[in-house]
């Protein structure tokens, strides 16, 4: 997949395409039918696939201070938008200067100009072009004047409830990653770099990996159960994510003992797949109580991966 970073010097391969617009964030079921409708229209077009993406989130820019659940950074969303069979990514830099161009001018000087549109895909709730002035109308209008087709995306939902980045992220603050993960059509995950810890779970037998969640995640307390890809070695876990009350109450951390592991990742990247949760967090009121129940935690953990991994489909 080929990807453009904003929109002068648009390399001629990139020109032409049926991009899906939006910012993406979670690539959900709803985010995949408008790239599948993207895909579709290239295909019959005989033109590259691909997806118009802001970065940042134009929330983070109008709000920068505000915290905000990022479900998907960029480099996941690549990832992702690759794997849906795309040919190309366009990566608009979100700053003054585009939040401040009109919707004609947005129209004019990127889709048509820059990127020579064959055609263009938006959700029925696409708004777009300083103070959000330009819709899914307004597309419909230039291209009508310009040449390119436009598709309207209408709510994908599931028993009546249209998927959402902004329902995904209620899901996994309440901690339910199995909801979260019907939404997404895919478990959710992290990716972060392996840090030092405290080494209380070393001295427990209980060895963590543990990484610093993106800022602004929400994800309920409470252990769970996990897939970890660290480079090309794909293992499991128990992950914990808290405020260890049972120590110190401080500040949430991320970790994550690693089934049948045995080695120094530290500075390593790695990526946390949240499978399901084994149970809430809680205090203790010992170090052995403490030890029993985290040998449950990790025998239950093993059974839902086993489960998990028995179902079919890509794990």
């Amino acid at each position: 997949m080929r990807i453009v970073r904003g929109y002068r010097d648009v390399p001629p391969e990139a020109k032409g395409a049926a991009l899906a617009l939006g910012n993406f964030d979670g690539v959900h079921r709803g985010h995949q039918a408008l790239i599948g409708a993207a895909v579709a229209a290239a295909r019959r077009l005989s033109r590259p696939a691909g997806v118009l993406v802001f970065e940042p989130n134009p929330r983070k820019f109008f709000k920068p201070d505000a915290l905000h659940f990022e479900l998907t950074p960029l480099d996941a969303k690549l990832d992702l938008f690759e794997g849906l069979g795309l040919d190309v990514a366009v990566v608009l830099p979100f700053d003054g200067a585009l939040a401040s161009l009109d919707a004609n001018k947005f129209v004019d000087d990127i889709l048509v100009d820059a990127l020579a549109v064959s055609h263009v895909v938006v959700g029925y709730h696409f708004f777009f072009g300083k103070g959000r002035a330009g819709s899914a109308e307004t597309l419909k209008q230039a291209g009508a004047q310009h040449g390119f087709g436009v598709t309207v995306v209408e709510p994908v939902s599931d028993r009546g409830e249209p998927f959402s980045s902004t329902s995904v992220r209620l899901m996994l603050a309440e901690g339910d990653v199995i909801g979260a993960a019907e939404a997404l059509g895919r478990p959710w995950s992290v990716r972060g770099t392996v840090i030092g810890g405290a080494k209380r779970g070393t001295g427990m037998g209980f060895p963590t990996a543990n990484i610093a969640l993106p800022k602004g995640a929400a994800l309920g307390h409470g252990i769970f159960a996990v897939r970890v890809n660290l480079g090309d070695r794909h293992l499991e876990g128990a992950a914990y994510l808290g405020t260890r009350p049972t120590f110190d109450d401080g500040h949430p951390v991320l970790e994550v003992f690693l089934f049948d592991f045995d080695g120094d990742i530290y500075g390593r990247e790695i990526e946390v797949i949240f499978i399901d949760k084994v149970r809430d967090d809680r205090k203790f009121a010992s170090m052995d109580e403490l030890v029993r129940q985290m040998d449950e935690d990790c025998a239950k953990a093993r059974q839902i991966l086993a489960a998990d991994a028995a179902q079919p489909g890509p794990r």
